[in-house]
């Protein structure tokens, strides 16, 4: 993949994400019985000082040409209530290591191999539809956690929600400690999601699908 591949995909993301569409088309998204997503602990390695860019693409930062090291992955989703309902105005964080684990945190392990290209962390705030999008890289391991994303929802008067996306068929989720915490088979299904291939992408690009249901009404 060339930068100038690069460049003309960020180009395009930022203008509209308007590709999105089909991500968000998900059959019996509003069923009555929503099973809430569990809530899990935020870590160590929220950053500690924000980057300077902090939009919804963390492959390359501000102006940047040169991008991230890593498997490109869209990760998108929906911020929805306990009945389905989609939440607007919802600010969606996320922040994970790099391709070598290091997070945007001055206690991080490998801190002197962190890849300074990769933004690692983003913002995105919901539309009407309480839809989400980030272009990122596939989470790697690093020792003593299987590969994730954090997720923080913000919503005015209401208490920040923490929990986390895991890969599903990932070997390393069933000897996660954090995973196994979550005991109830529905809820862990909540929080494991496919990667895979995003359909027509000529760079061999992932995608993923992470709905985020909260336990209250809008």
């Amino acid at each position: 993949m060339t930068t100038q591949d690069l460049v003309q995909d960020r180009r395009g993301f930022l203008r509209g994400l308007t590709f999105g569409a089909a991500l968000f088309n998900v059959p019996g998204l509003f069923a009555e019985e929503l099973v809430r997503t569990p809530r899990q602990t935020e870590g160590p390695f929220y950053p500690d000082k924000l980057p300077l860019d902090t939009d919804n693409d963390l492959l390359v930062i501000n102006d940047g040409i040169t991008p991230a090291v890593g498997e490109i992955t869209w990760v998108s989703g929906k911020i929805l209530d306990a009945h389905g309902k989609p939440i607007r105005h919802a600010t969606v964080e996320i922040w994970q290591g790099d391709k070598n684990g290091a997070y945007l945190h001055s206690k991080t392990g490998n801190a002197d191999k962190r890849d300074p290209n990769f933004q690692g962390f983003g913002r995105y705030i919901t539309g009407s539809t309480g839809e989400y999008v980030f272009r990122t890289i596939k989470p790697v391991p690093y020792p003593g956690r299987t590969p994730h994303i954090h997720y923080m929802v913000k919503i005015k008067g209401q208490e920040k929600f923490t929990t986390q996306c895991y890969i599903q068929g990932e070997p390393g989720n069933e000897k996660d400690g954090v995973l196994k915490a979550v005991k109830d088979p529905r809820d862990r299904a909540a929080i494991i999601v496919p990667f895979v291939p995003l359909k027509g992408s000529r760079i061999g690009e992932l995608t993923a699908h992470f709905d985020i249901v909260l336990g209250f009404n809008a």
